[in-house]
């Protein structure tokens, strides 16, 4: 079928894109080549795609007046992979505008696309971040996810509101899918896997925040994309034909057993800077993944040794990008 990903150019955007076109999806991408990190990375992970049978690049704001709704005539996609986003909790602290901006005005701009031209299925990135203050582990889609405690979180437990009147309203079937702490080669320089990598091999200090006395479900990206895709293919039946469901691992990791792997990944040992727990921030994440394994039938499972090897690999190779 053909396949709008919005957000190509991105971490994820790029291997859910590789893995459709590897099927025979066409896939026309679209990205505006935000200067929040890397464009070097960016452009990058763009030509593996431009050098794929199938795929076609569109440089495209998904928040700029009518730019969607002219794409969505021109194209006519049967499905959207909706993963354009301002991504980072930490940096919705300090600059606010571009969330307020792609992950609302731009979301929002994306249904009124699909009111005009519906599609078998719209499939967009939540996150785990939208649990907020939920303490109640693991993190299940039916608990709380009305407290959450950063603005990032905020725009994308919007999305998921917004999504489900538009899918109640217009009959559009969508999925949003909660990713927890998505890892892997080619990932975002602000994540920890390359902040800790870099630090790492440069001999500089690791901040440590909480001063240690933290856990993330960490999940492969391999892992991610496939449960994505399936999720692509499942789209919700009953009305209103909207839902959420985790992706996770489902395993909990200490931060200092997760340092400690990259450290065996990398050959080297890490310094570290403790420090306070960082507003925005929450101390542990635990994916509760039943209703993914009932929808998609696949749980993610890969070793945390096994995916930041092949990150390390990746790093040594492509780090200099970032």
């Amino acid at each position: 079928m053909k396949v709008l990903v919005t957000g190509c150019a991105g971490f994820l955007g790029m291997h859910c894109a590789e893995r459709l076109l590897s099927r025979g999806d066409e896939v026309v991408g679209i990205d505006n080549l935000s200067p929040y990190y890397s464009v070097a990375l960016k452009r990058a992970r763009l030509a593996r795609l431009e050098a794929r049978r199938g795929f076609r690049f569109r440089l495209l704001d998904i928040a700029a007046p009518g730019a969607l709704k002219d794409l969505f005539c021109a194209e006519r996609p049967e499905a959207v992979l909706h993963l354009a986003a301002q991504p980072g909790v930490r940096h919705s602290l300090v600059d606010p505008e571009p969330y307020f901006q792609t992950n609302l005005v731009g979301f929002g701009r994306l249904l009124e696309a699909l009111r005009a031209h519906p599609v078998r299925h719209l499939v967009f990135a939540s996150s785990s971040s939208v649990y907020g203050a939920n303490t109640e582990l693991p993190w299940s889609e039916a608990g709380d996810a009305d407290r959450p405690v950063s603005l990032y979180a905020a725009t994308k437990r919007a999305n998921e509101l917004m999504a489900h009147a538009y899918s109640h309203l217009f009959g559009v079937p969508m999925t949003g899918v909660r990713y927890f702490t998505v890892y892997g080669p080619w990932g975002r320089p602000d994540m920890s896997p390359m902040l800790f990598a870099r630090a790492i091999v440069e001999e500089r200090p690791i901040r440590v925040f909480n001063r240690g006395d933290m856990a993330r479900d960490f999940t492969y990206v391999d892992d991610a994309v496939e449960a994505t895709v399936r999720l692509l293919d499942r789209p919700p039946q009953e009305a209103p034909a909207h839902r959420v469901v985790n992706v996770g691992n489902h395993r909990p990791v200490a931060l200092a057993d997760y340092i400690a792997a990259l450290e065996r990944a990398l050959g080297k040992k890490a310094l570290l800077e403790l420090h306070p727990m960082q507003p925005g921030d929450v101390k542990e994440t635990y994916a509760d993944i039943a209703r993914l394994r009932a929808v998609a039938g696949f749980a993610p499972a890969t070793p945390l040794e096994e995916g930041l090897a092949k990150f390390a690999a990746w790093f040594r190779e492509y780090g200099h990008l970032a």
